[in-house]
């Protein structure tokens, strides 16, 4: 665990606290059940990153891609290899 650690009271189901105690040992309990946490505030971060994100992306602000990524890919291609031939 990183930093100091405190103790802190939550209520589990019954099912789920008899499959930790049953599955890892007595004194890894805490750190298995703060890594699952620590990932699940993590992808709960992202979720909200990606919500508040959206339409940040306006077609409008990039006409090079109206033809899609692949198209302007191929142009960059192009025009660099014109560049080194000569």
């Amino acid at each position: 665990m990183k930093g100091t650690a405190r103790q802190a009271n939550f209520l589990l189901p019954e099912d789920l606290l008899a499959e930790l105690r049953n599955s890892v040992p007595k004194g890894e309990q805490s750190r298995v059940v703060a890594e699952a946490l620590r990932r699940e505030l993590k992808r709960l971060r992202l979720v909200k990153a990606i919500e508040t994100s959206f339409g940040a992306w306006r077609d409008e602000d990039h006409p090079e891609l109206r033809e899609g990524a692949d198209a302007y890919i191929r142009q960059i291609r192009k025009s660099t290899r014109a560049r080194r031939a000569v």
